[in-house]
């Protein structure tokens, strides 16, 4: 398939975008019920009902293609980038691409933190030998930390294709269904807009202090900045690929690597500066999706499928230079 500018198919299904987004959140809140009215992320269902929030907009985005027709039949496998994967070769790269760039881009972000002077690292790994032996019971034997290290990150490349087991739930929904039904608003806008969505769909877990460890709207607001921001990229991977697969990569190796600041910081990192969904991670993937912005990368993308019935389309327009 020839790169081209995007068109603007079709125009966005508003009512199918307001239910599944009403839907997507509805479900996560009351997956997210027993944490409320138990002891927060300290319950012990919690690691049971957190990858099981994470399939919420799957359940979603197929309630509003199933129910609501949107896309209609014949197309619906294009539309959500599950098949066909073509051009095959530009996927494969962009899986790939997928899988390696987020430990990179959370190791960037942490030697900028560094720089900025909000987190102190030490590579001694003082830092995190005292939490884990606060975590076990006293006595427990460790081998050096330094081990304990290594293998935490030369398991992040197994754990991004694990942890894309869960990420699949969420991509599903945001870069399979949200953002192909956002497209007629133009790239931008519409990754602009799905970002924000998934942002404030974490909102039950990040009201009980999930990520930043604040219990406020502050929280909330750092998570949808950082789901913005790496929603420009993953909404990248989706539409120069026309494929949600490289997305859903990318999710889970950002998932994997996402605790690298843990190990390599001197005391517990205010996660909202110095995470990769806080303030140094936007500024890294700033930077990023300017570059691609810069070099033509947003408006290569493989045709999508229309989001709309075809009585519905209107004429496509391409996206403004």
């Amino acid at each position: 398939m020839t790169d081209r500018i995007a068109p603007r198919a079709g125009r966005v299904p508003w009512a199918a975008v307001i239910a599944f987004t009403v839907l997507a959140c509805a479900l996560a809140w009351l997956v997210c019920l027993p944490l409320w009215l138990g002891d927060g992320l300290a319950e012990p269902l919690s690691g049971v009902l957190l990858p099981v929030m994470m399939l919420t907009p799957t359940i979603a985005a197929l309630i509003v293609v199933f129910a609501m027709r949107v896309p209609p039949r014949g197309g619906r496998l294009r539309f959500l980038g599950l098949w066909p994967l073509r051009p095959a070769k530009r996927v494969v790269w962009l899986i790939v691409l997928g899988w390696l760039a987020p430990p990179i881009i959370v190791a960037l972000s942490i030697l900028l933190s560094a720089a900025l002077g909000v987190v102190q690292l030490d590579f001694a790994f003082s830092g995190f030998a005292a939490q884990l032996e606060s975590a076990l019971p006293p006595g427990t034997p460790l081998p050096p930390v330094g081990v304990v290290v290594a293998a935490q990150i030369a398991m992040i490349p197994v754990g991004a294709i694990l942890n894309s087991v869960f990420a699949f739930g969420e991509e599903l929904g945001w870069r399979g269904w949200l953002v192909p039904a956002l497209r007629p608003m133009g790239t931008w806008p519409a990754l602009l807009l799905s970002g924000a969505i998934w942002g404030l769909w974490h909102s039950p877990v990040i009201l009980l202090g999930y990520n930043f460890g604040r219990t406020d709207v502050t929280g909330v607001l750092f998570m949808v900045g950082g789901c913005v921001a790496w929603g420009f990229l993953l909404g990248w991977l989706r539409l120069r690929s026309a494929s949600v697969w490289p997305a859903v990569i990318a999710h889970g190796s950002l998932n994997a690597a996402a605790g690298l600041i843990v190990l390599v910081a001197a005391t517990q990192p205010d996660m909202a500066l110095a995470g990769p969904l806080g303030v140094a991670g936007w500024i890294v993937v700033a930077v990023i999706v300017a570059v691609l912005a810069l070099t033509g990368q947003f408006r290569l993308q493989p045709e999508l499928a229309a989001p709309a019935r075809p009585a519905e389309a209107s004429p496509p327009l391409p996206d403004a230079p």
